[in-house]
C-alpha cells in the first residue's frame, strides 16, 4: 500500500512538473539551431580541406575529430528541426558570419592553395577563430528552457573550449599568432 502510494504521489509529481515547450520558428531556440548547423557545415567543410592537405598528424587528428564530432551535432540539429517544424539555417550575410567567426570564401581557397605547413597553421588559425564564434553563439542559450537547445549550448561551450586549448597548444609549437577574435569576444 505504501508503495502505490508512493507511486501515485510520484506519478503526480512528474505530471505537475512544467513539459518542455516545441520552440517555434523565430524563437531564440530554433535560430540557434538553424545558425549552428549552418557554423558545423562550415567547419566541417574546413576540416575535410584540412585533411586532404595536411601532413602534420596532430592537425589530421584534431580535423578529423573535428569534422566526425560537427557531423554527429548536425545530424541531431537536422532532426530537430525536422521534428519542429521549422526550415534549415540559411547562409548568413558577411557581417554576421563574421561575428559568428565564420571564414571567408578566400580563407577556405587558402587552404587549397597554401603550401602544406601554411595551409595547416591556417587551419588552426580559421577553426580557432570559428570556435570562439561558436562560444559566443552558444553562451546565451546554455540556460534555455528547452533541454535540447540547452545541452547543445553546453555540450558545444565544453568541446570547443577544450579545443581551442588544443590549438592554441599547436599554434604556440609552430609560433604562429592567432587570429583577432571575432567581436564580442573577451580576450
Amino acid at each position: 500500500m505504501v508503495v502505490l502510494a508512493g507511486l501515485g504521489v510520484g506519478g503526480a509529481l512528474l505530471l505537475a512538473q512544467p513539459r518542455p515547450v516545441t520552440p517555434v520558428p523565430g524563437s531564440a531556440e530554433v535560430r540557434f539551431v538553424q545558425d549552428m548547423r549552418v557554423h558545423h557545415e562550415q567547419a566541417v567543410t574546413m576540416s575535410v580541406l584540412a585533411l586532404k592537405v595536411a601532413r602534420d598528424r596532430s592537425v589530421r587528428s584534431l580535423a578529423l575529430d573535428i569534422q566526425l564530432g560537427q557531423e554527429e551535432q548536425n545530424r541531431q540539429m537536422e532532426a530537430w528541426l525536422r521534428r519542429w517544424n521549422a526550415p534549415d539555417g540559411a547562409q548568413p550575410d558577411a557581417m554576421h558570419a563574421g561575428m559568428m567567426g565564420m571564414a571567408t570564401r578566400e580563407d577556405l581557397l587558402s587552404l587549397k592553395t597554401l603550401p602544406v605547413r601554411e595551409a595547416e597553421t591556417q587551419y588552426l588559425r580559421l577553426m580557432r577563430r570559428h570556435h570562439q564564434g561558436a562560444l559566443l553563439m552558444a553562451r546565451p542559450l546554455t540556460g534555455s528552457g528547452q533541454p535540447l537547445v540547452a545541452g547543445l549550448a553546453r555540450q558545444v561551450t565544453a568541446t570547443q573550449t577544450g579545443e581551442i586549448r588544443t590549438l592554441d597548444s599547436l599554434l604556440h609549437a609552430r609560433g604562429a599568432q592567432p587570429l583577432p577574435a571575432p567581436h564580442g569576444m573577451e580576450h
